[in-house]
């Protein structure tokens, strides 16, 4: 990673903690979810055809299944009588909403489950997609976009040149749904509000502010879910009350944690990160081993000896000279990436700090490395 893009990464740590003070309340229905008006998953196994060649290589499920597809067409073939290289056997998943009636469409994800090489073009036959219940709840069908491609011939002397991943697509709106997903939200003129990240602060907030706006009638269960009656002047019009019930706002509270993710080198902290006071010192120590070959040949005329190749080992360090920094004050995020930035440590050395403040109990927050 070079010198500008070190700066870059820390100048956004520190922009992220600056903003901090200017977070601002979010909506209720961005911070919940209804209790019953949860999604489902939805999969299906299905045929892709049309693929000019980069298909299945005659994958014995291929074929079976296609045959199956001709007999219900009343054309009755042997497995291995069909050629399966224009064919492909996928799998398709879907997220099915609790409210979505028959008619309305969805989004599917197609996969290759064999060998194809590529589902550009394809498009795929009528599929049930199934629930975990067994049941048929949409029937995908349509030409899949996989956003990418596969060129050339490839084989022994051949060149091939690929963008994306062809064996992955999408059909938008490829799906209609034939049945509902039954949902009910309100149970004895209740009904219960799910937190998307559980905590404690944020679902006393959240009832007080709705106790704000109808008094005594939200109750904090646990972290995770706050219990809303429905107050008596919207009976019958419970619609309605969770229309006004979304527009509250409130202000969620924050954990104080750091991500990071070593394959990419992200950093993402958030502002309410603590430090015990402490001191940090880093230095970097590159070590470098070179081999290089020589060849080792005997005189003229000299039938005893034999010509060998020797390796020769170079070790190089160098070590980084080393700043150390005091912190007084009670450190924040916002003075610790203005610490990191000055010692122009990158975004791997910063990942090693962030460990060792972990390990020495100098860092109050929760450190989550993936």
């Amino acid at each position: 990673m070079t010198t500008l893009a070190h700066n870059l990464a820390l100048r956004l740590v520190l922009l992220l903690a600056g903003l901090a003070p200017l977070a601002q309340a979010s909506r209720l229905k961005d911070l919940t979810l209804i209790e019953g008006g949860r999604d489902n998953q939805l999969v299906g196994y299905g045929l892709v055809v049309g693929l000019a060649g980069d298909g299945d290589s005659n994958a014995a499920t291929t074929l079976r299944s296609l045959a199956n597809v001709l007999q219900r067409h009343g054309l009755t073939l042997n497995s291995q009588d069909i050629k399966a290289k224009n064919t492909a056997a996928v799998m398709i998943t879907a997220d099915i909403g609790a409210f979505l009636k028959p008619g309305a469409r969805l989004d599917v994800t197609v996969a290759s489950l064999g060998d194809a090489k590529s589902l550009q073009g394809g498009v795929l036959l009528q599929t049930p997609l199934l629930g975990a219940d067994g049941r048929v709840y949409a029937v995908a069908q349509g030409p899949v976009a996989i956003g990418g491609f596969l060129g050339g011939a490839g084989g022994t002397g051949g060149a091939t040149v690929q963008k994306n991943h062809p064996t992955v697509g999408s059909i938008s709106n490829g799906a209609i749904v034939e049945r509902e997903v039954a949902a009910q939200f309100v149970r004895d003129q209740k009904l219960r509000l799910l937190l998307h990240n559980p905590d404690f602060t944020s679902a006393s907030r959240l009832a007080d502010a709705v106790n704000v706006q109808w008094a005594d009638s939200a109750q904090a269960i646990d972290a995770a879910t706050v219990e809303v009656r429905v107050p008596d002047a919207y009976r019958t019009r419970e619609v309605s009350f969770l229309a006004d019930l979304g527009t509250i706002e409130v202000t969620p509270d924050t954990l104080a944690r750091i991500v990071i993710n070593e394959r990419t080198g992200t950093i993402v902290a958030t502002s309410t990160v603590r430090l015990s006071q402490v001191a940090i010192a880093h230095g970097a120590l590159t070590i470098t081993v070179a081999n290089t070959p020589t060849v080792s040949q005997p005189n003229s005329f000299n039938n005893t000896g034999q010509t060998v190749v020797l390796p020769t080992t170079q070790t190089k360090v160098d070590e980084g000279k080393g700043s150390f920094i005091v912190f007084n004050d009670p450190p924040t995020i916002e003075r610790l990436a203005a610490a990191l930035n000055a010692l122009g440590v990158s975004s791997r050395e910063m990942m090693a700090i962030f460990q060792t403040l972990k390990r020495s109990g100098a860092l109050q927050a929760e450190l989550v490395i993936n």
